[in-house]
């Protein structure tokens, strides 16, 4: 393979990326037989797949790695041919990228991704269909999806990512009918080796950043190239610190709410604009005449359809940037925890390894365990639908009161 393997880009996996090799050489060796008997590699391939894994495992980078491998003319993923180069753009004619903006996958969306996936690869070998985020399908889109996925066409190709199998994740019943491929969380080394070999980041800075991200590769990124997302992450930090009496608990919840929404604003403020200013033109703004005043007067209703789904966008860019912060703070009582216990355990958070030695003097490590479920259940009431004001306020007191 060469260093440009469409596979190369899945850190750490190195089962799944077998497996998904060779399913990529049955997809060629099936074309190549036609209608004819199928050949003996035939079982390594299947139309429906999901990816599971932890945050940062590479279930998306994975779902995007087989989907180039099938439209590749060498049928193996070389990541030079036009196959592979559109696939990974983007742009090709016959893959669909579903990542929803907002926090639900709606049932109209799916039955039209279905239809579209459905009819003949205008390429002459798949149809791929890729759903980033499966786990956010509404119940009546995720029946959609389990018809087209029990009564497959014949050249289409499913590939669906979620954070587990478990049935709060994704249906049993289409489970049932897919083939899962589990992936780990990337040992820091390999996460470090990727950020030293193709970003240029410092030995030093990339073991730091693979570290204080567990595993997140894209998350390593940011840490080692963005200022600002370091900064965010010493504030995260700082919070066990600040908590001294019950009006610096809630002081402490505000500013980490508003330090998500600050940086979710930041995130969609460009796309916003873009789609704002593209739907104004379309609609006729700045026109004149009889038709533009007409045109004017219909826009209300997709103006307030675009409004709808950027605020659904926002809200998920915001619950996004807390559960980040979460992470990193669920990091730290861990680095206390194993401190406490002297485990032979690296601490995620080497910078501030001191103040965890600290508080594993001053706190036991039942105490340390309470407070570091109190922040795993507050990310769990944000995933449930607890307004995110209400769980951090009721997990900063917990930390508190430890």
């Amino acid at each position: 393979m060469t260093d440009t393997d469409v596979f190369t880009e899945l850190v750490g996996q190195d089962e799944a990326v077998q497996i998904l090799r060779r399913a990529a050489v049955a997809a060629a060796d099936l074309l190549a037989a036609g209608d004819g008997e199928p050949p003996p590699s035939a079982a390594a391939m299947t139309h429906a797949w999901i990816f599971t894994g932890p945050p940062g495992s590479g279930r998306s980078v994975a779902a995007r790695a087989l989907a180039a491998a099938l439209q590749c003319v060498h049928g193996r993923g070389c990541g030079e041919c036009p196959g592979c180069h559109t696939t990974r753009a983007g742009t090709h004619a016959d893959v669909r990228f579903v990542v929803p903006d907002g926090l639900s996958i709606g049932v109209g969306e799916m039955r039209a991704l279905v239809l579209r996936a459905a009819s003949t690869p205008s390429g002459g070998r798949w149809q791929v269909l890729v759903i980033e985020d499966a786990d956010r399908l509404t119940e009546a889109a995720g029946n959609a999806l389990l018809k087209a996925v029990e009564e497959p066409p014949p050249r289409t190709v499913f590939l669906l990512c979620t954070p587990s199998t478990h049935p709060d994740d994704i249906s049993v019943t289409i489970r049932s009918r897919c083939r899962v491929v589990a992936l780990r969380q990337p040992p820091a080394d390999a996460v470090a080796q990727v950020l030293t070999s193709r970003d240029g980041v410092p030995q030093e800075t990339a073991m730091w950043a693979a570290a204080a991200a567990q595993g997140h590769v894209g998350r390593a990124r940011r840490l080692a190239r963005d200022p600002q997302a370091r900064q965010r992450r010493e504030a995260v930090l700082a919070v066990p610190r600040r908590l001294t009496n019950v009006g610096a608990c809630f002081d402490a919840a505000s500013a980490l709410i508003e330090a998500a929404e600050a940086e979710a604003e930041a995130a969609v403020a460009e796309t916003d604009a873009a789609e704002r200013a593209a739907l104004q033109t379309a609609l006729g703004a700045g026109g004149t005449g009889r038709g533009a005043a007409g045109a004017a007067r219909g826009s209300a209703g997709q103006l307030k359809e675009l409004e709808r789904r950027q605020k659904s966008r926002a809200t998920r860019a915001q619950r996004d940037a807390l559960d980040r912060a979460l992470v990193d703070l669920a990091g730290f009582y861990r680095d206390v925890l194993v401190a406490s216990l002297r485990a032979p355990v690296a601490p995620v958070h080497t910078d501030v390894a001191p103040l965890a030695d600290a508080a594993a003097e001053k706190w036991t490590p039942e105490a340390t365990l309470r407070r570091l479920e109190a922040v795993l259940t507050c990310r769990d009431a944000i995933a449930g639908n607890v307004k995110p004001r209400i769980a951090v306020e009721a997990m900063m007191l917990s930390l508190w009161r430890g």
